[in-house]
Order: structure tokens, then C-alpha cells, then sequence
């Protein structure tokens, strides 16, 4: 435990004896102490870490499988690479009407 005492000397005012105190306070680096552990989180454990990553991998396969059967539509990938056309998502999931026939074209959907 860390200690900061000051004495009042002769006629020193009350705001440069909170002034002295609070420098002292400064040096003893208990403040910048206590900050630093405001938001300790410990680290988990390798058992805890494990069971998350387990987790993480059955949900992704699960998700990976509702694709696959058709019961969810997989949304786009964000942030990496170039934009995707609004035009082409959304022929790519409802037959286009243009009277195209079905062959390439520029709106057929590339895959990945």
C-alpha cells in the first residue's frame, strides 16, 4: 500500500497544498496503476478457448450445410474486394425477365 502525505507549511494556501498533494500522488504512478487494471480481463483458459473454437466450427458447418440445401441464402462477402452490382445479386436470385435466352451473359452470377 502506497502512502501520500503532505504537511501544510506556515502560510501556504489550501488549493497549493491539494496542488502538492496531487503531484505527489502522480509520482507514486498509483493512478496510472489503477487505470491500467480498470479493464484487466484474465486470460481464458486453453479448456474454455477449445470449447469456443468447437463451437464456432459446428455452427460454421451447420451454416455451411443450411447453404447447401437451399434453406438460406448466403449473404455477400463484405469488405474484400470490388463491390458487387445491386443488378446482379438480385437477378441472380429471382429468372430474369429481359427475354434473354439462358445462355452466359453479363448478369449470370460468377462463382467463387
Amino acid at each position: 500500500m502506497i502512502n501520500a502525505e503532505v504537511q501544510k507549511s506556515g502560510a501556504e494556501s489550501a488549493l497549493s497544498v491539494i496542488r502538492k498533494f496531487s503531484r505527489r500522488v502522480q509520482g507514486t504512478g498509483l493512478i496510472q496503476t489503477v487505470r491500467k487494471r480498470r479493464y484487466y480481463e484474465r486470460d481464458k483458459s486453453k479448456t474454455v478457448s477449445k470449447k469456443r473454437a468447437l463451437k464456432r466450427i459446428k455452427r460454421q458447418e451447420n451454416y455451411r450445410d443450411l447453404i447447401k440445401e437451399g434453406k438460406i441464402v448466403e449473404a455477400p462477402a463484405r469488405g474484400r474486394g470490388r463491390p458487387m452490382n445491386r443488378e446482379t445479386t438480385s437477378q441472380s436470385q429471382a429468372p430474369s425477365s429481359g427475354g434473354r435466352s439462358s445462355g452466359l451473359g453479363e448478369n449470370t452470377p460468377i462463382a467463387r
